[in-house]
């Protein structure tokens, strides 16, 4: 028999209107044990203090807010809320790491409460009660919660909407709560920018309630998009003010977009220019690429139409390869293995106990099986709650229109805990009340995604390279240039056909003169990667330092014979054809280097003045310090400007005299 409640559209049985009770302390006080003892486990790590990828730009953003700076002068690039959170936290407590993932381990808890609580609404206190137990103890959610960045805050948003919409789903006619329903959803998407696939989900959602009349229904819309506004407008009149364009949240749709869909893409974060993937370049990249396809200054709004252009027109010439890059995500999306983008999970395991652990069973593999059942045993009440299917299907689709990570596939847990809860605590009956074809269906479906969700295509070692790589980056920053060699070193040992750590180990050895080793390094990464410029010029510059000059002058020819990243191989030609004594080609590629950046670059200018001095050749070096002036004085320079003025005096007398030149270097 079918309930009252399913017939009427809304979520069935009477337990949902029961409270959480203890249960809700309960709730709170494992998720928060769980989440402390994860984060003082982790005090002692080398990452504990660093910011890696995302964390940099946000950590950087946040002290710019604590320090007085609210608007910023550029339209943003990144959905802010989190930035202004981790603001305000700093400007009014503070900037102690720890202290700061504490609260977010409180915050964390307070959204396995609400999960609880959403589950009430939308079927039964049990099934609330066992989801918030879930998300307590799901070992990606304790990773996230620990971690300097706005999953934390995804999170709590999204399980109180969800929570909000477990109360319209039977009551859909109470304007209030769509104003909190608007509101909710208005953060989340200062959070995670995709999360604008919910609002027209929401709309035809409310539609669709015949129960209500149409009057309210429209009131009801009316409110959801004042809830909307009251958090999207000032982020909007913001971007006008400070940036000259309105921008919901962020202005780097397009670059995403590309980066997730061209030729290059296989389902990851590929960056547009290789090696510069991180927040410090990825801003600068996308604009000066798009300015320099099109002749022209670019707006944001402008960049970001370029980027979203040429993804159109990848998928448009080549649907077939676009459909298979699609596939990809998919099957990326529901791998067990939580993509990372610059630190991840498996490292911070092996400094915690409780992630290690739960991290056996409590992970992705498990959950999306249990859920596939739930969603099995629950279909009887689809009617009911068919607004969680529609909201899964629209942010799935979200993901997979950009590229895959593991935090950005974590909104996608709270309603897999709805379902999972609802297959432990409905199994028992519902297989005794089912026929033998429909509990072989579920057990089958059961069985299917375990096999399919938990087929590696992603070796964790690899996610391990890349954070240890990430932290001896962040080391060498910091001047600790030993603890940088030793994370490259297990970043290689981790994988040892990862070559960007190769690289930066060899960079971290030549740093400290170690020349043979790094002369090594550079070796085992061109042996991956033979077609690198960046790689054969340090190799290049290794080699000349050690003596190696022939070698060295094959390294940087190669690099020019292939035309990528001419400009470094003419500069270092011309250095080690000067310190062979061969004066003519130094000043031959001295000049080139100088005339590939159009004599705009002061570097270049003074290398090529050098030449010119050590050839004894003062008048060019005199037309060479005239064009450097300009700069000097084009830049406001005044320093560098009466250092020019008085070399270029030098060069004035002793062109006349003919004597012998200063030192430029």
């Amino acid at each position: 028999m079918t309930s009252a409640a399913a017939q009427t559209g809304g979520p069935p049985g009477g337990a949902s209107r029961e409270r959480l009770g203890l249960w809700a302390p309960c709730i709170f006080t494992v998720a928060l044990l769980v989440r402390v003892a994860h984060v003082l486990q982790i005090r002692g790590a080398d990452f504990f203090a660093l910011t890696l990828g995302d964390t940099w730009a946000f950590e950087q953003w946040a002290r710019q807010i604590a320090g007085g700076d609210w608007l910023g002068d550029e339209v943003f690039w990144y959905a802010p809320l989190y930035p202004y959170f981790l603001g305000a936290f700093y400007a009014t407590i503070g900037d102690d790491p720890l202290v700061v993932r504490l609260c977010q381990a409180s915050i964390g808890a307070a959204s396995c409460v609400l999960l609880a609580w959403a589950g009430r609404r939308w079927f039964s206190k049990p099934v609330g009660v066992a989801a918030g137990f879930i998300l307590a103890l799901y070992a990606p959610a304790v990773f996230y919660d620990g971690l300097l960045h706005k999953p934390v805050l995804v999170l709590l948003l999204l399980c109180l909407l969800l929570g909000v919409l477990g109360g319209l789903a039977r009551h859909p006619g109470r304007p209030l709560a769509w104003l909190w329903a608007g509101a909710s959803l208005g953060g989340l998407i200062l959070t995670r920018e995709n999360a604008m696939a919910f609002a027209p989900v929401l709309l035809l959602w409310l539609f669709l309630q015949r129960r209500v009349p149409v009057t309210r229904r429209l009131a009801c819309a009316c409110l959801l998009a004042i809830g909307l506004a009251l958090m999207l407008v000032p982020v909007c009149v913001r971007n006008k003010v400070v940036g000259g364009e309105f921008h919901v949240t962020a202005a780097n749709f397009g670059d995403n977009f590309y980066k997730g869909n061209n030729p290059r893409a296989d389902g990851t974060y590929m960056p547009l220019r290789q090696g510069r993937g991180t927040p410090k370049y990825e801003r600068h990249d996308a604009t000066a690429m798009a300015e320099e396809a099109l002749g022209r200054k670019l707006a944001p709004s402008e960049v970001s139409r370029y980027w979203t252009g040429r993804a159109l027109e990848y998928i448009r010439s080549d649907p077939g390869d676009w459909l298979l890059l699609m596939a990809n995500k998919c099957l990326l999306f529901w791998n067990d293995v939580e993509w990372s983008d610059s630190e991840d999970q498996y490292t911070h395991a092996d400094w915690s106990a409780p992630l290690r652990y739960l991290g056996l069973v409590a992970h992705f593999g498990v959950l999306a099986p249990l859920a596939a059942c739930g969603l099995w045993i629950t279909w009887a009440r689809r009617r009911g709650i068919w607004l969680l299917y529609l909201m899964m299907a629209s942010y799935t689709a979200s993901v997979l229109l950009f590229y895959i990570f593991g935090r950005y596939r974590y909104p996608i847990t709270p309603f897999l805990a709805l379902f999972a809860a609802a297959a432990l605590v409905e199994a028992a009956p519902w297989l005794r009340a089912r026929s033998l074809p429909a509990v072989v269906g579920c057990v089958a479906t059961a069985i299917a995604a375990a096999v399919f969700c938990n087929w590696h295509v992603v070796p964790t070692d690899n996610m391990r390279a890349v954070t240890a790589s990430n932290i001896g980056n962040e080391l060498s920053l910091a001047k600790r240039p030993e603890k940088a060699i030793e994370a490259y070193r297990r970043a290689v040992t981790f994988d040892p056909d990862y070559a960007p750590a190769h690289v930066n180990l060899g960079i971290a050895l030549k740093s400290q003169d170690r020349l043979d080793e790094a002369i090594r390094a550079y070796r085992q990464a061109l042996v991956l990667r033979p077609n690198h410029a960046g790689t054969r010029i340090n190799l290049g510059v290794a080699l000349a330092e050690h003596g190696q000059h022939d070698e060295a002058e094959y390294q940087f020819l190669m690099v020019l014979q292939r035309q990528a990243n001419r400009h470094a191989a003419l500069t270092n030609l011309s250095k080690l054809y000067k310190l062979q004594g061969r004066s003519g080609q130094a000043i031959r590629y001295a000049e080139q280097a100088a005339r590939s950046t159009g004599y705009a670059d002061a570097q270049s200018l003074v290398r090529l003045e050098s030449s010119y001095v050590a050839a004894s050749d003062f008048e060019r070096a005199a037309e060479v310090a005239r064009r450097l002036l300009d700069l000097a004085d084009a830049s406001g320079n005044r320093k560098m400007a009466d250092s020019v003025r008085a070399r270029l005096e030098t060069y004035l007398r002793r062109n006349d005299e003919k004597s012998v030149a200063p030192d430029v270097e």
